[in-house]
């Protein structure tokens, strides 16, 4: 699957949810890579090593395309943990 059918898939995944809307532009933000608009692609993306070390943490392959269910995991993690910590 290349990176765009994923990116596709991903963003369908949450579309789809609209609770996770505010919390999926908010990580997008936090995860961008300094001075993303001085650069192609000119999206707000993470790092490339970032993103490797992630993939290898979680999938044991940093080449494993993440599964667009674990970006909503991520998502509802990412949202419920403000009131976790509390």
């Amino acid at each position: 699957m290349s990176s765009a059918t994923w990116f596709l898939r991903a963003v369908g995944a949450v579309l789809v949810r609209p609770g996770l809307w505010w919390i999926a532009l908010v990580m997008l933000v936090r995860l961008a890579r300094p001075g993303w608009w001085r650069q192609p692609p000119f999206l707000p993306l993470p790092d490339r090593a970032y993103l490797r070390f992630r993939l290898q943490t979680m999938y044991g392959d940093p080449d494993h395309e993440p599964e667009p269910a674990d970006l909503i995991t991520y998502l509802k993690w990412c949202r419920a943990w403000p009131v976790v910590t509390r």
